[in-house]
This record gives C-alpha cells, sequence and structure tokens, in this order.
C-alpha cells in the first residue's frame, strides 16, 4: 500500500488546498498519471502516481488545507484493475449534474387551463381577488425558482490576489498618470519584418517586446521608478527583472522576466509565449513569479481602452498598455487618422514623484514612437 502525499513545497509555502481530485477510489492509475492537484498561493502542483494500482482512499477532501508530506489518499500497487466496469447508463447518471437530476415540474396542461364550451360555468366559492391572487403566484412561480444562488469559496490564488491588491491600495500613495502612443511605426515594422523575424526566430513578433525594451531604457534613465521602499530606505536595483502580468483561468499570474537589459526581442517574446501557455495549465513555479523591479500589464488584450493598474508590492510603478484604435489626431497643424494606445502608469508617490513619473511615461512614448530609439538606446 502507497501513500499519496503533498509534495514538498516552495520555500516560503507553509500549506496549500487540495484543488481538484482526477481520480476517484476504485479508479486504476498508471504510473505518473495525475492523481490530485495542489493549489498554493501561487501556483498550482500536480501529484501523479509513483506506483501503477487502485486508488483505494482519499482522505483530504476538496478544499480542504493540507501541509507539507500530509497524506491525502493511498493506492494499493498490488491490485489489478477492476473488472466491474459500469453500464452506460450507470455512467451517463453518475456524470451527470445533480440538478439535472431532480425532477422537474411539469406545468399545468393546456385543456387544465382552458374551459371546456360544454361544460356549465361554475360560480367561485372564495372572493375574486383571492383567485387572482393565486393565479397571479402560479405565474409567477416559474420566474422565482430561476432565481438562484450559489455559494462558492474562493480559491488560495484569487485569495492571495485579493489581499495583494488590497494591500497595495491601502499601503501605497498610489497616484496615476497618461499619456497615449502613436503606433504607427512600430505597426510598420511589425508588418515589413514579421515574416523574417518568425522563420529566423520561431516566434511571432508582437507588441510586448518592444514595450519591454523600451521600458528597460526609460528605468536606466530614471532608476527611482525600477525602485522600492524598504522602511526608512529605498532599494535601488542595478538590473531590471521586468513582472508581465498573464491573465489565467485561475487568476492573474505575473512572472518575471529576469536581467530583461540583457534579453533581445526575439528572447522576450520567447518567454512571455512561454509563460502564457504555463499559466493556463499551472505550471509555473513559484521562484518564476518571485521578485521583480517593475511591471507591465496589458489591458488592450481584452479590449480595454484606459485603466489605472494596481501597484505589484513592493514594486513602485506599473505601466498599462491598451488597445490601440485609430482616431483623429493633429499632426503638423492637420487632422490626420493614427493607430493610438493610451498608455498608463501607477506609482508610488512616496518616492516618485510626479514630474520624474511624467517625465519616465514621455521617454516611454519617444521610444516606441520613434523605435530606432531602442537600437540607439538614445
Amino acid at each position: 500500500m502507497k501513500e499519496v502525499k503533498v509534495p514538498i513545497l516552495p520555500e516560503s509555502i507553509s500549506e496549500a488546498t487540495v484543488a481538484a481530485w482526477h481520480k476517484k477510489p476504485g479508479d486504476y492509475v498508471e504510473i505518473d498519471d495525475v492523481i490530485v492537484e495542489i493549489e498554493t498561493d501561487k501556483v498550482v502542483l500536480e501529484v501523479p502516481a509513483e506506483e501503477s494500482g487502485v486508488l483505494t482512499e482519499i482522505l483530504a477532501k476538496e478544499g480542504e488545507t493540507v501541509s507539507e508530506q500530509q497524506v491525502l489518499g493511498r493506492l494499493d500497487d498490488e491490485a489489478e484493475t477492476s473488472s466491474e466496469t459500469p453500464s452506460p447508463e450507470e455512467d451517463v447518471i453518475e456524470k451527470a449534474p445533480k440538478e439535472n437530476l431532480q425532477e422537474i415540474p411539469k406545468e399545468p396542461s393546456d385543456e387544465a387551463n382552458n374551459e371546456s364550451a360544454e361544460e356549465p360555468k361554475i360560480t367561485p366559492t372564495k372572493p375574486p381577488s383571492i383567485a387572482n391572487d393565486n393565479i397571479s403566484s402560479q405565474k409567477e412561480s416559474p420566474v422565482m425558482s430561476n432565481r438562484m444562488e450559489e455559494r462558492v469559496p474562493m480559491s488560495r490564488i484569487r485569495k492571495t490576489i485579493a489581499n495583494r491588491l488590497h494591500s497595495a491600495t491601502q499601503n501605497t500613495a498610489m497616484l496615476s498618470t497618461f499619456n497615449e502612443v502613436d503606433m504607427t511605426e512600430i505597426l510598420a515594422m511589425r508588418s515589413s519584418y514579421k515574416e523574417a523575424f518568425e522563420k529566423k526566430y520561431s516566434v511571432k513578433l508582437g507588441f510586448m517586446s518592444f514595450f519591454v525594451k523600451a521600458a528597460v531604457e526609460s528605468l536606466k534613465k530614471f532608476p527611482t521608478v525600477n525602485a522600492y521602499l524598504d522602511g526608512d530606505d529605498i532599494i535601488y536595483h542595478a538590473y531590471c527583472d521586468v513582472s508581465v502580468a498573464v491573465s489565467s483561468d485561475r487568476g492573474l499570474v505575473v512572472p518575471v522576466l529576469r536581467d530583461a537589459h540583457k534579453m533581445e526581442m526575439h528572447e522576450i517574446e520567447k518567454r512571455i509565449t512561454d509563460f502564457a501557455y504555463r499559466a493556463q495549465d499551472g505550471s509555473l513555479g513559484i521562484d518564476e513569479m518571485n521578485g521583480g523591479t517593475f511591471t507591465i500589464s496589458n489591458g488592450g488584450v481584452f479590449g480595454s481602452l484606459l485603466s489605472t493598474p494596481i501597484l505589484n508590492s513592493p514594486q513602485s510603478a506599473i505601466l498599462g498598455m491598451h488597445k490601440t484604435e485609430e482616431r483623429a489626431v493633429v499632426v503638423n497643424g492637420e487632422i490626420v487618422i493614427r493607430p493610438m494606445m493610451y498608455l498608463a502608469l501607477s506609482y508610488d508617490h512616496r518616492i516618485i514623484d510626479g514630474k520624474e513619473a511624467v517625465q519616465f511615461l514621455i521617454s516611454i512614448k519617444e521610444a516606441l514612437e520613434d523605435p530606432a530609439r531602442l537600437l540607439l538606446k538614445v
């Protein structure tokens, strides 16, 4: 008999939550089959079978808090697969949602609601008002029965996100400044080189690499934006670890591009693509999300036109990208149509002055509107 245990948890993580059982008692399990998923504050860990056998017992239910090396269940590694196979009818019943198995009240038939022309009319024995009230309640009851509510506990990841965002708004002097960038040159560059770029590096040329490079060069000019407060001290960084906000079904995760100041554009695109895929399947490691000196969040992929992103503590600033939309703008005294994007910079006003925040955002805008600046680093 083998025990299914909570795996060794990453440093600084003391407990986890049973997220989902992929097997039930009586199921035959092959080696490396995922038996159960464990959710920590930041990632979901899969617990695979170390031996083949039959899962005989589950000791920790879904939603239960567990600790490192706690026994979750037991596996009989000497048992063979069960010869009893449920019939198709039983299988359907077992998998069907409970609400689908409940008997649905039948609506009154037309014959019951309509008086027959051949039958004599009977004078009601109740007052008309009471009879009308009864008819009204019968008509409203099906509507009322659809007013369902469901209480679902927050996942551990969602609770962590909520606590961090609430802490950021309560413990910083957060302020936002805005600007807009003309995306004409970047769109033209992508159009000209996207095929050659993808052919050479096996990854698509997106917007994010331009923004990361622009942010890195601007952070070098304004080091306070790349710093954070620690008590009464300001911690400056001689490197740029750029956190990239990535959405997943389980919530927002923020993996880090380590040493982004040393990365080429194709390296940035490959890492971000990898982050996006692994965020969906929950395979990002906690060490990949720790740290970071500055964050970029792209709400434009969801159609957001403008927002005020919340700081990713303990960082002091976050850049918000948005939807590129054609708008009428004035260029050299003439009204022209240009692809424009609003930019937002939220920052901790305790260590970053308004002037510095505005100049930092303008530096990003200038680098994006003239991408040659990124190559020449001017």
